[in-house]
């Protein structure tokens, strides 16, 4: 059995009420993937930093899910003839 090791890192960066993250995924090869999230506090809502780089890093991490499940229909329809992609979907 091989085990595999892919890395994400989260970069999270706060302007004002704004909070921005950055997930990059790094596979064994070395290819990169990202996505992006934002969050904004609203100004009646108390100040809780933690709460903006929870919900921009979440959205950032959904936004990578998305584009991966993007990039592996692509690979998958790539190495696919016709009659086998569709039953795909």
């Amino acid at each position: 059995m091989e085990a595999k090791q892919w890395t994400i890192q989260i970069h999270i960066t706060e302007d004002g009420d704004a909070t921005s993250a950055r997930a990059v995924l790094t596979t064994r090869d070395g290819a990169h993937l990202a996505g992006v999230g934002h969050a904004r506090r609203n100004p009646i809502d108390r100040s809780v930093p933690e709460i903006g780089d929870e919900l921009a890093a979440a959205r950032a991490l959904a936004d990578l899910a998305g584009k991966l499940m993007a990039a592996t229909s692509q690979d998958i329809a790539a190495v696919s003839t016709a009659r086998e992609r569709c039953g795909l979907w």
